[in-house]
């Protein structure tokens, strides 16, 4: 790996010469190849759980190319900018949660969104950015692994903005914003003894923790220990899932022949539960198929990590990988029951706008970072 301070003295080598358009405008395309996957993958599942509208996958095709017209928007700014405006982004972020706090607009019995009459719009999808941004830039300039009072203001940056948003209630972005600020601390090399202090510490807050959560985050508690308590009330949809899950076997039923989405029984089969109608009619190799292009991207999203030529680029990007990861993990995890329901979409499979642009501009950054590299000229021109 190279040193930061020779980076910098490294001249910019890009031969113009044959130049793709990818290469243009800062597209990684193996990266670009597994998003297109995963859009095709979606729109599929989508005509299905949607009930065969296909207006539905046109709105969703739409939300697509404006969020790969921002990702690709991204990928232009050289991540040395994103480096410079981390802080003041991440200002922006927690002053737009304070407002929601005091003026948001509820809907369904939570506080999560900003109407300025134009749009209306979550400003916790932004903090998913904004959070990871200010812990690498933090961190950068810091001996690694970091001392105890740089881990304690960097944890203090974190739970500032996450029990803003756990306030709304929204426990599911207040997870992944947890775990996006805390992968930059994790891959800046925190000491084990920390994060064995820090899980102890968070095993004996668990009965505070259970004391301020509302009633209906107790009870996807208490459904995911036991979903079979209450069958045709609070446990109603793991089970659902499971049925769904489990009745497509290795090979599935086949498309568009999901008895469970088909007929009702699974809840939220276009959002939440996507997975489950995909396992239900697809099967078991339809689920290892999506998985592999999951595992593909991370592989990619990894490779970018290693080619990183300084410490803010490195803990940017790797955060951004880990959060994707988690995304997967928690979605598919609380639809086959190992993980409580959080309402944690799957990753650009899941209809919806708000979370998808957030992904893909978590992987224009991360394109940014790859294809903004300073190379070495060859010998002959130095």
């Amino acid at each position: 790996m190279i040193n930061d301070p020779l980076i910098e003295e490294i001249p910019l080598y890009e031969p113009k010469a044959g130049r793709s358009w990818s290469q243009r405008l800062h597209v990684d395309m193996p990266l670009l190849i597994g998003l297109l996957l995963l859009s095709c993958v979606a729109f599929v599942v989508l005509y299905s759980a949607g009930g065969q509208k296909i207006e539905m996958v046109f709105r969703q095709a739409g939300r697509l190319g404006l969020a790969m017209g921002i990702m690709v928007i991204i990928a232009q700014i050289h991540p040395h900018h994103l480096r410079l405006y981390s802080p003041l982004l991440y200002l922006f972020g927690v002053v737009l949660l304070a407002a929601v706090l005091v003026i948001g607009e509820t809907s369904l019995g939570a506080t999560r969104w900003l109407n300025l009459g134009v749009v209306r719009f979550q400003p916790s999808e932004m903090v998913k950015l904004t959070m990871p941004m200010m812990i690498a830039w933090f961190l950068a300039s810091q001996p690694m692994p970091p001392a105890l009072h740089h881990v304690l203001m960097a944890g203090t940056l974190i739970l500032v903005p996450t029990l803003m948003i756990a306030k709304q209630p929204d426990l599911g972005t207040a997870l992944l914003v947890f775990a996006a600020g805390w992968a930059v601390l994790f891959l800046a090399g925190l000491g084990w003894n920390y994060i064995l202090a820090l899980a102890v510490l968070g095993g004996s807050l668990m009965p505070v923790l259970w004391h301020f959560m509302h009633g209906y985050q107790r009870d996807r508690v208490l459904m995911f220990l036991n979903p079979e308590s209450d069958p045709l009330g609070r446990g109603y949809h793991i089970i659902q899932s499971k049925i769904a899950i489990g009745s497509g076997g290795i090979y599935g039923k086949g498309w568009l022949h999901g008895t469970q989405s088909h007929l009702d029984f699974l809840p939220e089969p276009s959002t939440d539960f996507v997975f489950a109608v995909l396992a239900e009619e697809f099967g078991l190799l339809g689920c290892a198929g999506l998985l592999a292009i999951y595992l593909f991207i991370m592989a990619r999203c990894f490779y970018i990590v290693v080619q990183a030529q300084d410490k803010f680029n490195r803990l940017l990007s790797g955060a951004l990988t880990v959060t994707f990861f988690v995304y997967v993990f928690v979605n598919v995890g609380m639809v086959i029951g190992i993980l409580p329901v959080v309402g944690v979409p799957l990753p650009m499979i899941s209809y919806g706008g708000t979370s998808m642009v957030t992904l893909l501009a978590g992987f224009g950054i991360l394109m940014s970072i790859q294809t903004h590299r300073k190379l070495i000229p060859p010998l002959e021109s130095q």
